[in-house]
């Protein structure tokens, strides 16, 4: 977990001086406990921590040049090892380029204070392609919104195959996830594709305030309807939203010990040919808050999967994870030591 914590002054820490008569001119011999040395030390590698670290600036960074994202893999510093299972929490939204997405306030908040990937780009059009993508690694060739039943598997499957508890909110849902009226939308949950069937594990969102009261499943998909996630709705209204839904996120104990909140556009609102969405990372102890690197949803595809330790799957083998955004700073002094 990556926690601020408070360096305590000692409680007591001696130093004297030799005041005896001067020999050859040499100065007095100062001697130092070794407490108070071990405690200047630690003061000395927190200021040079502090030195380094960036300062958050209070404007979102111009997005990056608009280039197709690469599939070859780009060396890159690893995240900080988390020992237990980690905490994963998923957000998508519809249909904004990044400029129009940090035109909402509490959008542009977020991405200010935490790390924004500048050069991110969505990997086809309509929405279920990239859903798609976002939980197996592939389109499977689909252009379309329609049902393709698909065989059993994705990131769901993964999850349960390793024992990692999940769950998908679909916001809107009031019957069974393939048959469920306006505002929910099939085609903005992909989980039912892989097997044609509806996981035990996909439920309304209006059950996640009270499931983040209690224990949280490790990995976490949150789907908006289709006035939340601004796809029929303006982009004030889906920021409203995200206003509501993430402080709740960032109150748990599952964030703030070391857990990770992924927010992304399924798509940019198709006028243009560059596909460039914005995709906010937020967790605690952020160091570095935008890269240009390129990615797509196969590399936030293969960063969930990384935090998990499981295989990637499809596109997201050779993509690049975002390692650089998921970089902590360390806990240098825990409470209590």
């Amino acid at each position: 977990a990556s926690r601020n914590e408070v360096m305590r002054p000692p409680r007591s820490g001696r130093t004297s001086i030799s005041h005896g008569p001067p020999r050859n001119l040499m100065p007095p011999r100062i001697v130092v406990s070794r407490k108070v040395r071990s405690l200047l030390t630690g003061a000395l590698a927190l200021c040079v921590v502090a030195a380094c670290s960036p300062r958050t600036t209070a404007q979102v960074p111009s997005p990056s040049p608009t280039t197709s994202p690469t599939t070859a893999a780009q060396p890159s510093p690893s995240p900080t090892p988390t020992t237990a299972t980690p905490h994963v929490f998923v957000i998508v939204m519809e249909n904004r380029t990044y400029a129009q997405a940090v035109t909402g306030g509490y959008t542009a908040e977020l991405a200010s204070r935490y790390s924004i990937a500048t050069n991110y780009h969505a990997v086809s059009h309509p929405s279920l392609p990239n859903y798609l993508a976002l939980t197996s690694g592939t389109t499977w060739g689909i252009t379309d919104d329609g049902w393709h039943p698909l065989p059993v598997g994705g990131l769901g499957a993964q999850l349960s195959a390793a024992g990692i508890s999940w769950r998908a909110y679909m916001d809107g849902m009031s019957g069974s996830c393939t048959r469920s009226g306006y505002p929910y939308a099939l085609k903005h949950n992909p989980f039912p594709y892989y097997g044609a069937a509806c996981p035990a594990e996909i439920v309304p969102f209006s059950q996640f305030d009270q499931d983040i009261t209690g224990t949280v499943p490790n990995f976490v998909w949150i789907t908006p309807d289709l006035c939340h996630d601004g796809h029929d709705c303006s982009t004030q209204v889906a920021d409203q939203w995200l206003s509501q839904t993430v402080p709740k996120i960032l109150a748990t104990s599952a964030w703030k010990d070391g857990g990770l909140l992924l927010i992304t556009w399924d798509e940019d609102d198709g006028e243009g040919s560059t596909n460039h969405v914005l995709t906010i990372v937020i967790h605690p102890g952020t160091i570095l808050h935008s890269s240009a690197r390129a990615y797509d949803h196969y590399s936030l595809l293969a960063s969930v999967e990384d935090r998990f330790k499981l295989p990637r799957l499809g596109q997201a083998a050779q993509a690049s994870a975002m390692d650089d955004l998921l970089l902590t700073m360390p806990v240098l002094i825990r409470p209590g030591a």
